[in-house]
């Protein structure tokens, strides 16, 4: 039982890793023995994330890729595999909310890159990543949803149907995988303090609402989310697939 979550000698792709939430659970994987292949947009960004990994003793590489490009998630799973050999869990972290306000006045191209960056790429990395999976006889997939995903969050609505699509293709991906003994979960956090959520924290009109909906009485912090995505990347998680996990200080268990 001492063991139950290492992840020495696996390797874990984290896409929207070089900040916020998934830089934090890049950094808890690397502590915990796995290799991480850290993914976003900005090669700098990255190589400073992956520098903090090894500095630490981690063992940790950059590759740049957008999430909405599928030949680049492509490129990044044929990269990861021959860098590290293979590919274990895969962490499909990265977002973007270009529209925040009515739904029905947003322009086509932002429900075309929310869509395409939010859902597709969580299809295309999933596919290319699964091959190597099967190959190898199992695997872990962890999709980072949103409780807006449940309950729309307001003026959030292509923001909301997006990671209401990650929680169906969880459950969904579950279902289809599970005889290759590769499980798919996914984890749906409240307010986290990023640099992606800033607009919502930093505003008192937007903030204190959620405050008072709040029973923890904070907003999170990216490491409040490393512990559950460490549970679901190592062995203590095998027999969990197909489950959405909230992380939100309570604002679900609340009765409105």
């Amino acid at each position: 039982m001492a063991d139950i979550f290492d992840l020495s000698g696996r390797v874990a792709i984290v896409t929207g890793a070089s900040r916020g939430i998934g830089k934090s659970i890049a950094e808890a994987f690397a502590v915990f023995g796995a290799k991480v292949v850290l993914a976003s947009r900005r090669q700098d960004a990255l190589d400073e994330a992956a520098e903090t990994i090894r500095s630490r003793g981690g063992d940790a590489v950059g590759i740049a890729a957008h999430n909405g490009d599928k030949e680049a998630l492509l490129a990044l799973v044929e990269q990861t595999v021959s860098h590290f050999g293979t590919v274990d869990i895969l962490v499909n972290n990265a977002a973007t909310n270009p529209h925040f306000g009515p739904t029905l006045e947003a322009a086509d191209s932002y429900w075309e890159k929310t869509l395409g960056v939010n859902l597709m790429g969580n299809v295309w990395l999933s596919q290319a990543a699964v091959k190597v999976m099967r190959a190898k006889g199992g695997g872990k997939i962890i999709n980072v949803a949103s409780i807006v995903g449940l309950n729309p969050g307001r003026y959030q609505g292509i923001y909301s149907l997006t990671k209401a699509g990650v929680i169906s293709l969880t459950k969904t991906l579950a279902s289809e995988l599970g005889a290759d003994n590769i499980q798919v979960n996914a984890i749906a956090p409240g307010l986290v303090q990023t640099k992606f959520a800033k607009a919502l924290w930093s505003n008192p009109d937007l903030l204190n609402p959620v405050l008072a909906q709040t029973p923890a009485g904070r907003i999170g912090q990216p490491r409040d989310i490393s512990g559950i995505a460490l549970y679901l990347a190592s062995s203590a998680s095998d027999f969990t697939t197909g489950a959405v996990f909230v992380v939100d200080g309570g604002v679900s268990a609340q009765s409105i």
